[in-house]
């Protein structure tokens, strides 16, 4: 049987202190850290909140980035309640991971927290963007050049139901099996991509081949059926950590769920050579960040 890859943590406060274990190991060989006592509170005045209409449709999303709320519709005084919602959420997250893995405080970089209040499954979508199946994180407008997305998710359901995942296998035999059928990028087309504002800054290699992994993976239907994988629901009022760029994951279900990422510099890691980055650069024999 194939060891598990969730790893039960007791945290069960937003305020954490190191405890003496080395969650930052699990974190960087590959597992979910799950957190079943570590509830996001929702206030009585944004229990209104938990209910698909605050979202203006355009995205599957409501996002703050800084402190600008987008997708989000609504009156201006129940938008500023939502944002203050989401800011909480964001500076708790902050708190959690620095008290989690102290090494990382001085570098990480806090990215934008999402709500998604939609329902996962049945959702209308394309295959690349189907989420229901195994993919590892990455974005083609957003290339981030090696570095590490690191996610806090918590499911804030109000009926009981939990946010469902499948996770696969480590990062390494997956991309042992896809980076063959890949192709290196066309000179100059990195250049041409950021000319255009079709990325939002210059595509690394890197970049290049985990947009095509992501794709190969999906598209794959033979993979997501055999590839050894476990099914696990992450109930109301639980959490999850994990590095959402190296660890196979699927969504099937679930509603209201808040997340946070984060950026952190390889270097910064306390085992760098887990890192996807440098995994591949150990399976292509050279350098893909300039």
């Amino acid at each position: 049987m194939t060891p598990s890859l969730i790893r039960e943590c007791p945290i069960d406060t937003w305020e954490t202190a190191p405890d003496g274990q080395n969650w930052t190991e699990c974190l960087e060989t590959g597992q979910v850290l799950y957190l079943p006592r570590l509830a996001f509170a929702v206030g009585e005045a944004e229990r209104r909140f938990l209910a698909e209409g605050w979202t203006d449709g355009k995205a599957k999303n409501i996002s703050l980035r800084g402190t600008e709320l987008r997708g989000a519709v609504g009156a201006p005084d129940a938008v500023a309640a939502l944002q203050t919602m989401l800011a909480r959420f964001s500076d708790g997250a902050e708190r959690l991971v620095h008290g989690l893995f102290p090494g990382y405080r001085p570098y990480l970089r806090r990215g934008f927290a999402s709500y998604r209040t939609v329902r996962a499954e049945g959702r209308a979508t394309s295959w690349r963007k189907d989420d229901s199946r195994l993919h590892v994180d990455s974005f083609p407008s957003n290339p981030t050049g090696g570095k590490r997305l690191l996610r806090v998710f918590a499911n804030i359901n109000p009926e009981g139901k939990p946010r469902v995942w499948r996770v696969g296998e480590p990062f390494e035999p997956y991309a042992r099996k896809f980076l063959p059928l890949t192709r290196r990028p066309w000179p100059g087309s990195a250049w041409a991509l950021e000319r255009l504002g079709l990325t939002k800054s210059r595509r690394s290699e890197y970049d290049h081949l985990m947009g095509q992994l992501h794709d190969l993976g999906k598209a794959d239907l033979d993979y997501q059926a055999q590839v050894p994988q476990e099914t696990f629901a992450f109930p109301p009022g639980s959490a999850w950590i994990v590095y959402s760029d190296q660890v196979l994951h699927a969504v099937l279900s679930g509603q209201f769920m808040l997340e946070q990422t984060f950026y952190l510099d390889v270097e910064h890691q306390a085992r760098p050579e887990t890192a996807p980055l440098k995994v591949l650069e150990r399976l292509t024999g050279r350098r893909l960040v300039s």
